[in-house]
């Protein structure tokens, strides 16, 4: 059985694999391609409406348990591009 993850943008649970973890490094929320980088973690699909709904809810620095404020300019992009880079494109 696969674990399941509470996403931080939609609130709904999924699995694991259907998710895009995201860690705190050097003040920056980024995303862990490995899904294994140490420390805590936070969990959100990987589309524009739950990263969008996470970023205005400020939810990454609480569910990351960051110490002050915590960068999250890259968020966006990283967990698309992160995305994009795991699934193949399908034709049009």
């Amino acid at each position: 059985m696969e674990p399941v993850r509470t996403c931080l943008g939609c609130r709904k649970r999924d699995s694991q694999s259907s998710m895009v973890r995201l860690v705190e490094r050097d003040g920056r929320a980024v995303a862990d391609a490995s899904g294994t980088a140490p420390g805590r973690g936070a969990w959100v699909h990987p589309t524009v409406e739950c990263v969008d709904s996470s970023l205005k809810r400020r939810a990454f620095g609480r569910a990351l348990r960051a110490d002050g404020s915590l960068d999250v300019s890259g968020v966006r992009e990283g967990v698309l591009a992160l995305h994009q880079s795991e699934s193949p494109h399908e034709a049009p």
